[in-house]
């Protein structure tokens, strides 16, 4: 028993010997590199067709991701097209006026009114002259004067007809036509935009890190297709505890270190904000007592660094 106490002890020791003696210390202000998250998603519902990337994969702002299927699409541009036709006819005939075939159909009607006219207005004399000698009743007698009336009624209606159409629509119907057609044109203007949808596009330059469906599958609106990294929106995240935040300020000049590859990184805070104690923690526990208050350094790089990669929760040192 006590062989194995001696040699469990002596373990431990060259281990904490070991790790001592190590290049590779652990550090409190250790970070993580981080990149903005973008979720691309679509507003209407459809069917994934096709996509054109896969995961890990960079793409350039306007790039297409995939294409999806939206057959409804086309049922109501068709729609559209069709009503956009016929508010256009409605106001080039009330701009223009009725045509000669229009006017000669209606000079037809009024001819035929005044010859009906005519034929009561004759009835009606006769009839009078034979109520006024006791011949027929005097409701024979109302209902030839109606049929008169009612002649007289639609002759004057049709030369109303004719006059209008002559003179052109009135500016009521004109604006109205005009609306009709501004409807039609907004309609169609949102079947277009629906169209666009059927496009999955890069909205900036990033890496794609996950795809949620896949071909054959249905999109619904809200839906996230993509999530990915912002290329160029990279920083870097510390958390300090509160007996070492005052070690640093916003626009202070840092000089960051790879501890993989040793290469250097100039950049500066950008913003210093308190965390929740539930929050996640990029310093290695326990290098700060758990009742200290923790708070969060983002850190933005000064130079461009072109001739460096970075990968997303790569871990990052300030170097002193």
């Amino acid at each position: 028993m006590n062989t194995i106490k001696t040699l469990t002890i002596a373990s431990l020791a060259l281990i904490t010997l070991n790790s001592c003696g190590s290049d590779d210390q652990l550090t409190e202000y250790r970070g993580k590199v981080k990149f903005e998250t973008i979720a691309i998603t679509s507003k209407i519902a459809g069917r994934v067709s096709k996509i054109y990337v896969e995961e890990g994969q960079v793409v350039a702002k306007g790039d297409t991701l995939a294409y999806l299927d939206i057959p409804e699409v086309n049922a109501k541009m068709t729609q559209a097209n069709g009503a956009i036709t016929a508010a256009q006819g409605q106001l080039d005939m009330a701009n223009n006026g009725a045509t000669k075939d229009q006017l000669d159909q209606i000079d037809g009607q009024l001819n035929s009114g005044k010859a009906q006219l005519e034929f009561a207005r004759e009835s009606y004399n006769r009839m009078k002259n034979m109520y006024q000698d006791s011949l027929i009743s005097e409701q024979q007698f109302d209902e030839v004067k109606m049929k008169l009336e009612m002649a007289e009624a639609q002759v004057a209606a049709l030369d109303a007809k004719k006059k209008e159409a002559r003179n052109g629509a009135r500016t009521e119907q004109i604006s109205q036509a005009k609306g009709q057609l501004d409807r039609a044109k907004g309609a169609k203007e949102e079947v277009e935009s629906a169209e666009n949808e059927k496009y999955v596009i890069a909205p900036t330059n990033m890496s794609v890190e996950t795809i949620s469906l896949k071909e054959g599958e249905l999109l619904s609106p809200g839906f996230t297709l993509f999530n990915g990294y912002e290329k160029s929106s990279l920083y870097f995240r510390f958390t300090i505890p509160e007996s070492k935040i005052y070690n640093f300020e916003v626009g202070k000049e840092l000089t960051l270190i790879n501890p993989y590859t040793k290469k250097e990184i100039s950049a500066k805070i950008q913003s210093i904000k308190q965390l929740a104690q539930y929050a996640d923690i990029t310093s290695t526990a326990p290098l700060y007592d758990l009742s200290e208050s923790i708070y969060e350094l983002k850190v933005v790089p000064t130079s461009k660094n072109s001739d460096q990669s970075f990968y997303a929760n790569a871990t990052v040192l300030i170097k002193e």
